[in-house]
Formats: C-alpha cells, sequence, structure tokens
C-alpha cells in the first residue's frame, strides 16, 4: 500500500474512534489504535510512524524480532506488542523485546514471562485473554477460571497486570456484537471489586471495533481497516 493511503487510512481511523467516544459517552482520547503490523513490510510501519503510530501488534514471534531489530533506533521508541498465541518455547523473546503481551491464559506461561523478563526492564505489561463466547479449542481463559488466574498473575514479578483482551467470533450483528464486548467489561468490573485495579481492556478489530468502544474498549486492534487486507 501507498505511504499516503495509509496516512489517509490511520486519520480516518482516530476520527472514528473520536466520533465513537463522542456517541457513546466515552472520554475523549480514552481508546488508543494499535496498528496490527503483522505480515506487512517494515516500510508500511514506517509509512504508520511517519503519520504519527508507534504502537504495533505483532503474533509471529521470529518475523517480530526482524522487525523490532531493524526500527530500534527509532525515536521516540516504537511500543510492541505481542498479540498471538504464546507457546511456551517462545517465551524468552517475548519476555526480551515486547512491552505488552495481550494473549496470556495459562498460568505456566505468565510465570515463565515472569522469570524471563530481564531485571532492567520494566514491567512486562500484561493482559490476560478471555474465551467470552466459550468456542472449543480457542485460546482465553473461560469467565468462570479468569478470578484465580488473575490473582495469582498479580502476585508475579516483573508483570503489571493491565486487564482483560478477547476476540469474540465475528458476527455482523451489532447488538451480538456489544453483548459479548459488554461481557468482557463486566468481568473486569468484577475483578476490579476483588482489588484488582485493572485499566485496559484490548478489544475490537477492523469489524467491530466500535461495538467495542461502546462497551468500553481502551485499546482496538486495526490491521485490515489501516494497511489494507492481507
Amino acid at each position: 500500500m501507498e505511504k499516503s493511503s495509509i496516512s489517509t487510512h490511520l486519520t480516518h481511523l482516530h476520527t472514528q474512534i473520536r466520533q465513537a467516544e463522542q456517541q457513546y459517552q466515552r472520554p475523549t482520547n480514552s481508546v488508543d489504535l494499535l496498528a496490527v503490523s503483522k505480515t506487512q513490510p517494515i516500510a508500511n510501519i514506517l509509512a504508520a510512524v511517519d503519520a504519527g503510530q508507534n504502537r504495533f501488534g505483532e503474533s509471529v514471534v521470529q518475523e517480530a524480532l526482524l522487525k523490532i531489530s531493524a526500527l530500534q533506533s527509532m525515536a521516540p521508541p516504537l511500543e510492541w506488542h505481542f498479540i498471538g498465541r504464546i507457546q511456551s518455547n517462545k517465551t524468552q523473546d517475548i519476555a526480551t523485546h515486547f512491552a505488552w503481551v495481550h494473549g496470556v491464559d495459562r498460568l505456566k506461561i505468565a510465570q515463565r514471562l515472569s522469570e524471563q523478563r530481564p531485571k532492567a526492564a520494566p514491567a512486562l505489561n500484561v493482559l490476560l485473554q478471555v474465551n467470552i463466547d466459550g468456542v472449543p479449542n480457542k485460546a482465553g481463559v473461560l469467565p468462570h477460571q479468569l478470578a484465580p488466574l488473575a490473582h495469582e498473575v498479580a502476585q508475579l514479578p516483573g508483570l503489571n497486570l493491565r486487564g482483560l483482551m478477547a476476540i469474540p467470533e465475528p458476527d455482523l450483528d451489532v447488538n451480538q456484537q456489544r453483548h459479548y464486548f459488554r461481557q468482557v467489561r463486566q468481568l473486569q468490573e468484577s475483578l476490579t471489586l476483588q482489588n484488582l485495579f485493572l485499566d485496559t481492556l484490548s478489544m475490537g478489530m477492523s469489524g467491530d471495533f466500535e461495538a467495542a468502544i461502546a462497551e468500553g474498549a481502551t485499546l482496538v486492534r486495526l490491521g485490515t481497516a489501516l494497511f489494507g487486507k492481507r
């Protein structure tokens, strides 16, 4: 995609986000955009950076490490989020090179990230992934298993439990989209009542981010809407 197209798309998406904030009585600038840059060439990432974007999401460790290395001299530094399924043999690289991890759903993975986070680095921001619609074999902890996991992860050194992430099954019905996103927000609110003060809800992608904003998303993950179809 041409550089000018990425800039235009980014401007349009920010406008849509601000309009959704206003429509659903969310505070202005309460929702951030995470550019899903997986499979995108470095040239497209640089085009987004030139347009003001600095938060990027990757889901394949080896691909991400090449990009992180190539762009490590950017000023201000880019913020890298790992948004894919986490394999045990990849936790070392994730703990070392990323600022955020979106898909933690097992204590074992959280423990490995905690142990492998460099001591000199800031705490790794962690989001717990919830299988909110209960689809079998789908990544994410089931809602009734969330609270025990959250309390254990919150105690681990080197990690900063920031909130929840969810990817409901695609649905063209906005009311159904909002139904699942509302459930994620309610889980966050329940954990807050248990003295886990979570400030981030990563939910909503190119096809449903406005419904997610309506229900409390603070971070929307946009790839196709920004870079075009892969």
